[in-house]
């Protein structure tokens, strides 16, 4: 591949060259464009080699279709191991604060629960156990906040990479 890369290098190099020193009218210059467009069709994949990939299709989106939103999207978007390598870094960075957020929401609404609240904090006793404990309504909110820290958590871990 390497060396074919550079033979068609040298052999555009050359063109370019000859094309500077001629003066060639429009007519001239778009057949040449046309043949070079040709040659560059005829060199691709043939149909027969994509039809292959058309047994392998799992919805009713041909392969080739795929394939031409796939090129289209790589020749607008340029990506190298740099650009990558950021995004995984920003993708694991969110993963990690976001379970981090959980496991704080967590510990926070247990705490809220077992730690005793003054009088005034407790707003209304729902369920009494004793004439003097029971289920309070800062229980509940304690509860959605640990329910709240492990969606987040889950979220976190479990999150789908292959977002739209």
């Amino acid at each position: 591949m390497a060396e074919n890369k550079a033979e068609i290098d040298e052999k555009m190099n050359e063109l370019i060259a000859l094309l500077g020193k001629s003066d060639l009218s429009s007519e001239t210059a778009k057949a040449i464009r046309d043949q070079f467009n040709t040659a560059i069709k005829s060199s691709g994949p043939r149909l027969e080699q994509i039809e292959a990939f058309h047994k392998l299709d799992t919805d009713n989106t041909p392969r080739e279709a795929l394939l031409d939103e796939f090129s289209i999207l790589l020749s607008n978007n340029q990506f190298d191991s740099k650009i990558s390598k950021k995004h995984l870094r920003v993708d694991r960075l969110s993963k990690i604060v976001l379970a981090g957020i959980g496991i704080v929401m967590i510990t926070l609404g247990f705490a809220m629960i077992i730690m005793p609240a003054p009088p005034f904090f407790e707003m209304y006793t729902i369920f009494y156990f004793t004439r003097d404990d029971g289920i309070t309504l800062m229980d509940l909110i304690s509860l959605l906040i640990i329910l709240a820290g492990v969606y987040f958590l889950i979220k976190g871990i479990y999150r789908n990479t292959s977002r739209k």
